[in-house]
C-alpha cells in the first residue's frame, strides 16, 4: 500500500508541549524495520493555490508569511515558524497524494501517515489543525476527477469517515452547505471541541465508551449513512483512523483497547470495500500515556489498511 509522510520537518515546540510529534517519525520507522508492507514516500507540500481551494487567501498568507497574531497561534496550539507552516503544507500534500493514488491511480486504499486536521476552518485553525489537510484534497480530487471523466460523469462525490475522539468541527463547517460531501462524525461527547458544529451524521459517545458499545454504535450509523447516500454512492472516502478513543490515551476519555480500534478499522475499510469506494486514510489524533501504545494502534490501522488495499487489486483483477 502507497503512504506518504511529512516527518522530516519538525516543529519548534517549546519544553513541555503536549503535541506528540515524534510519534510521526516513529510510526515511520517502524515500517522502515519491516519492509514490504507500506510502499512510502515523502509529501510534496500543498501548493498556495491547492490550499487556496478551501482556505481564505488572507489565512494562507498569514501562515506561510508569519503574520499569525499570538491569539490565533494559541488557537492552533504552535508557535509560529517557517518549519510550522512547511509541516502544515506537506501534512496537506500527504492527504492529496494519498486520496490521488487510492482515486486517480487504482490504487483502491491509500494513506497519510499523519494528518486528519479536521479542527481547521476556512479562515482560522485550532486544536493542533493548521490547514484541514481532507477538506484541501477534497476540493482538489473534485476538480482533478472533472477534468479527467468530462462534464458527464457529474461532481465526485466524497464521504468523510471521522472517527477521532474530537468532532471534527472545521470539516463540517467548510462543507455545511455542500451536498456533494457527507460528512461523519463520531466522538466523545463531553470532549473538545466543546463548540460542535453540524455534520450530516454526528454520533456522540459517552465519556468510558468502550468497545462493545462504541462498534454497535459504528455498526448503526453505517446503515444510516447507507440510507442517506442511496443509490449514488460516493467516489471517494476519506477515513480519519484517529487512536485517541484508546482506552490509554491523555486526551480521550474512552476505553476502547486495541483489539476495539482494530476492529473498528476492519469494520469501516471492509463497508468500503464491499462498496468499492476509494479510501485515503490519515492517522488524525493520538495522545498516549505511553507514546508506544498510540504508535501500535496506527501500525494496526496501517496493516490492517493494507490488507484492505490487497484484496481491492485482487478483486479488480477478477472484475
Amino acid at each position: 500500500m502507497r503512504a506518504f509522510h511529512s516527518d522530516a520537518v519538525s516543529l519548534m515546540l517549546p519544553p513541555g508541549h503536549t503535541f506528540p510529534q515524534s510519534k510521526y517519525r516513529l510510526l515511520r520507522e517502524h515500517f522502515e524495520a519491516q519492509p514490504g508492507l507500506l510502499r512510502m514516500a515523502p509529501a510534496e507540500p500543498a501548493s498556495e493555490a491547492e490550499l487556496a481551494l478551501v482556505h481564505t487567501p488572507d489565512y494562507v498568507d498569514a501562515v506561510l508569511l508569519g503574520r499569525l497574531s499570538a491569539a490565533q497561534q494559541r488557537e492552533i496550539g504552535f508557535p509560529w515558524s517557517p518549519q510550522m507552516a512547511e509541516r502544515s503544507r506537506r501534512s496537506v500534500g500527504a492527504s492529496i497524494a494519498a486520496a490521488r493514488a487510492a482515486l486517480l491511480e487504482g490504487e483502491g486504499v491509500a494513506a497519510n501517515m499523519a494528518g486528519g486536521t479536521h479542527h481547521a476552518y476556512a479562515d482560522k485553525g485550532s486544536g493542533y489543525c493548521v490547514f484541514n489537510d481532507v477538506a484541501v484534497a477534497t476540493r482538489l480530487m473534485q476538480a482533478e476527477w472533472h477534468r479527467r471523466q468530462g462534464p458527464a460523469a457529474g461532481l465526485l462525490r466524497v464521504l468523510v469517515i471521522d472517527l477521532d475522539v474530537h468532532q471534527g468541527n472545521g470539516t463540517a463547517a467548510i462543507f455545511r452547505e455542500d451536498d456533494s460531501v457527507f460528512t461523519f462524525s463520531m466522538h466523545g461527547a463531553k470532549n473538545f471541541p466543546f463548540r460542535k458544529e453540524t455534520s450530516d451524521l454526528d454520533v456522540d459517545l459517552a465519556d468510558g465508551c468502550a468497545d462493545a458499545e462504541y462498534l454497535a454504535a459504528l455498526d448503526v450509523a453505517l446503515q444510516q449513512i447507507e440510507q442517506r447516500i442511496a443509490p449514488q454512492l460516493p467516489g471517494l472516502a476519506f477515513y480519519l483512523a484517529g487512536a485517541d478513543p484508546h482506552e490509554g490515551d491523555r486526551l480521550g476519555r474512552l476505553k476502547l483497547s486495541s483489539a476495539g480500534l482494530l476492529a473498528r478499522d476492519e469494520k469501516v475499510l471492509a463497508w468500503l470495500g464491499q462498496r468499492r469506494i476509494p479510501v485515503a486514510l490519515s492517522m488524525a489524533g493520538g495522545y498516549g500515556h505511553d507514546l508506544a501504545d498510540t504508535v501500535a494502534c496506527q501500525v494496526n490501522t496501517l496493516q490492517a489498511a493494507a490488507r484492505a488495499q490487497q484484496v481491492w487489486q485482487q478483486q479488480a483483477m477478477q472484475e
